[in-house]
């Protein structure tokens, strides 16, 4: 039993699995909440004419709506 309940033992096991654990809980909650939050952050595409295909500018014709 040396080691056993140590930090390298069944007690890091247990410490590392919750740690895991709690990380995916945590991500997945951020990630459902962001959602929400963006699900009704409607845009508008102002001067369809001039948008190109590859442009930098193609940024200035997006306009959020809240």
């Amino acid at each position: 039993m040396n080691g056993l309940f140590g930090i390298n033992g069944l007690l890091g096991y247990i410490v590392a699995v919750l740690l895991v654990v709690g990380l995916a809980v945590g991500f997945g909650f951020a990630a459902v909440s962001i959602q929400k939050s963006q699900a009704t952050n409607y845009y508008k595409i102002d001067n369809q004419a001039n948008i190109k295909m590859k442009s930098k500018d193609n940024a200035y014709h997006y306009k959020a709506e809240h």
